[in-house]
């Protein structure tokens, strides 16, 4: 019995697994299924799994949506900048933590790791208060600049982490070739911390392409929304109901590119997972 306990217990596992996949790929099927339907399909009182005839018409019309067309480029605007912003400045603050030697580092990092204690709901009216001051409600200022002020302390906490396991000795070198910190940590730290800051990028994307309540709060104009709060207010556009089929049709295109962010990364996040594991 015990030479069969390991072919048992893989199977098991499989069974498990690929049971937890179904139920987790479930909705993004009867998204891209709804999308694919006609409208009495949706509107039919019984559960049609798959459409009869599926139809593009969904799609087609989306597209020749210029409300939906500039959602789209208004998230890839904003989520460019804040992201590239995001990252550049979360790495910098890490190599500092984790590179540079100065008085009261250990500090600053305590009282910036503390900062993951507050809430960030408790964070909206100082802030929403703050930016009206600078004249920022109504632009793409308030989801973007601060990005640029390494915000995320969780982030700059992962990667001082996968910094500091990175020998010294190779500083020393580097400033003994004539190099500075800006050389040192361009062209010799972060190659060396890619698969972390592709999974920390990761992170970020999905949490900007996501985020409704920001932009909600200080685009306040049709023509800035993103692409979550403009399918968000499909149910209430001109004050009728969109039908179901467009919705989805929406909520799909809104997927894919996570789907294909996450398919190009998923090496790096699972390298920095084991990295971080063996040296754990």
């Amino acid at each position: 019995m015990k030479k069969y306990w390991p072919m048992f217990r893989s199977l098991l596992l499989y069974f498990l697994l690929t049971g937890a996949t179904v139920v987790m790929s479930f909705p993004l099927f009867w998204m891209i299924s709804s999308s694919l339907k006609t409208v009495q399909e949706t509107n039919s009182p019984g559960i049609v799994w798959i459409p009869a005839e599926p139809t593009l018409q969904a799609y087609i019309d989306i597209f020749q949506n210029q409300d939906f067309l500039r959602s789209y480029f208004n998230s890839v605007f904003y989520v460019t900048l804040a992201l590239v912003g995001t990252i550049l400045s979360i790495a910098a603050v890490a190599y500092a933590f984790s590179r540079v030697e100065w008085p009261g580092r250990n500090l600053v990092f305590f009282l910036m790791l503390s900062t993951m204690m507050i809430p960030p709901q408790a964070l909206i009216v100082p802030q929403y208060v703050f930016f009206n001051k600078l004249d920022w409600i109504g632009t793409f200022n308030p989801l973007i600049i601060p990005g640029y002020f390494a915000g995320g302390a969780a982030m700059i906490f992962l990667l001082r982490q996968s910094m500091a396991q990175i020998p010294k000795e190779l500083d020393e070198s580097a400033f003994v070739d004539g190099a500075n910190h800006i050389q040192i940590w361009w062209e010799i730290i972060l190659p060396l911390v890619k698969a972390p800051l592709a999974t920390i990028a990761t992170f970020l994307f999905v949490g900007l392409w996501n985020s409704l309540l920001t932009p909600l709060m200080y685009l306040q104009t049709v023509n800035l929304y993103t692409l979550p709060v403009y399918v968000s207010t499909l149910f209430n556009i001109n004050q009728t109901v969109q039908p179901w089929p467009t919705i989805m049709t929406a909520a799909v295109l809104t997927t894919v590119p996570l789907i294909v962010v996450f398919f190009f990364a998923q090496r790096y996040i699972l390298e920095s997972v084991v990295v971080s594991g063996l040296k754990g």
